[in-house]
């Protein structure tokens, strides 16, 4: 019996955003977790029009774009797939699903039209609206003004101010005095033209790592993260020791009931697909609000969804396993 065709796979790291090291380090923790036998695995680095791979000999060669490919030592390989691990732009956005969508190449990530829906905060509160609980907003277009005075009597203090497109807390200030406002809103737009200026809910922070794979609901453990610093933001996210999250997470089973069935509920209304890792702040009455769909979470060794999965016994590699065989369907 001849031995199965291996699947080529591009497992498309790095990006254009200030994740890009982040999404670098889950590729590499991805690479290893999955199973070479199955699967032959060239991990490109996207750049904005470079497109590269690095061989093990250092040597850097161009992915072929025209037909989704590579030619190492003159062999030339089409890939069958691609596993996107770029948080930002252009993976989490929708720009390579869009790509990928014309070259008919599968791959493991939300859709183009969800992509764009979940990376767009606004587009996201308005999905799920009167479906699941979100904070209210004052939303600002690239030359919309609003005044201090206005925001605190729409929303009160303390508020968060947010580029409307961006990840990893980039951009996002938590004021809690009027005279800041103005100076949030810039340093927002410094990230994006449009911007979010949001009520804060106080409570715990949640995370809710799920995939819905055909007719199967797959909801990991839920995290708490709790961190040491006024916000999760980037440096409680990424250094080590800033945030304690635990999984999982020490709230009552009615809580965590509510947070899994909005989750699946939110899942469904911004059509994701593959693994997204949505979080909801609990508030001391119990009511979960979401915050925001991740729908490319970090998988390294730090992320919050690849421990999730190890909570539940599932490896990355299992994981990944599942979610290539469903959109391979």
């Amino acid at each position: 019996m001849n031995e199965m065709k291996k699947l080529n796979i591009a497992l498309l790291a790095g990006g254009d955003s200030s994740e890009r090291e982040i999404a670098l380090k889950s590729a590499a923790q991805i690479e290893q977790a999955m199973d070479h036998s199955k699967y032959d695995i060239t991990v490109v680095d996207v750049q904005g029009r470079n497109w590269t791979h690095t061989t093990g000999e250092g040597e850097v060669i161009a992915i072929d774009k025209n037909d989704f490919s590579i030619t190492i030592n003159g062999e030339h390989k089409a890939f069958d797939y691609a596993l996107i691990i770029i948080h930002g732009t252009p993976g989490e956005d929708g720009k390579l699903q869009g790509y990928l969508d014309i070259m008919g190449v599968p791959y493991s990530s939300c859709g183009m039209a969800s992509s764009v829906i979940t990376f767009d905060k606004i587009s996201t509160k308005r999905a799920v609206a009167g479906r699941v609980p979100v904070a209210r907003e004052i939303f600002l277009t690239r030359n919309e003004e609003v005044s201090a005075d206005e925001v605190v009597e729409q929303l009160g203090l303390p508020v968060f101010i947010k580029p409307n497109a961006s990840g990893s807390s980039c951009g996002v200030t938590k004021v809690s005095k009027k005279e800041d406002i103005a100076a949030a809103i810039e340093y927002a737009r410094s990230e994006s033209d449009d911007v979010l200026i949001e009520e804060m809910i106080s409570g715990r922070e949640i995370g809710c790592g799920l995939m819905i794979l055909g007719e199967k609901e797959y909801v990991f453990p839920l995290t708490e993260i709790v961190s040491k610093k006024d916000f999760f933001d980037y440096e409680a996210k990424y250094t080590s020791g800033m945030s304690d999250e635990i999984t999982p997470a020490p709230i009552d089973e009615q809580s965590a009931e509510k947070i899994r069935q909005q989750a699946i509920e939110a899942y469904r209304l911004c059509r994701c697909s593959g693994v997204v890792r949505i979080d909801f702040i609990l508030t001391p009455e119990g009511v979960p609000y979401m915050i925001e769909i991740n729908t490319i979470p970090g998988m390294s060794a730090a992320s919050i969804v690849p421990k999730q999965a190890a909570t539940m016994g599932m490896s990355l590699g299992e994981m990944f396993d599942l979610v290539i065989a469903d959109s391979l369907k």
